[in-house]
């Protein structure tokens, strides 16, 4: 799989469920929301994100080049197997037309060395 690292540094929040999306959530180009019964997700550059806001800071972003077609199986697995043996954690996101995974930047070589090493190619945005 072709990949391409996504500049910016990304901030995973957490807000109350019941919590109106707020502006700096939607001010960039990527961001990811999530709402469920328990809690509000957002995904975005964390230089958008007010300090007071409950999150974790971090993480770099690795775009699948797509768009990919629904009858494909074992994407997010062929990626994943390899960071797991790796001992890389990731946070994914998928969309309509392909898949992220989200990396700590303190484990982001060891997750470009071992994606290269399953095959995958890296690319710098």
């Amino acid at each position: 799989m072709q990949l391409r690292l996504l500049a910016p540094e990304f901030a995973v929040c957490r807000l109350d469920q019941h919590a109106a999306i707020p502006g700096w959530a939607t001010a960039g180009p990527f961001y990811a929301i999530t709402r469920t019964g328990r809690e509000l997700s957002i995904v975005c550059p964390a230089e958008q994100v007010p300090q007071e806001v409950h999150c974790q800071r971090g993480w770099r972003c690795l775009e699948v080049d797509g768009p990919l077609d629904f009858s494909l199986i074992g994407v997010l697995a062929s990626l994943t197997a390899p960071l797991a043996q790796a001992g890389v954690s990731v946070f994914a996101l998928s969309t309509y037309d392909t898949d992220y995974l989200m990396v700590q930047i303190s484990n982001l070589d060891r997750a470009i060395t071992a994606l290269a090493a399953a095959g995958h190619m890296v690319h710098p945005e």
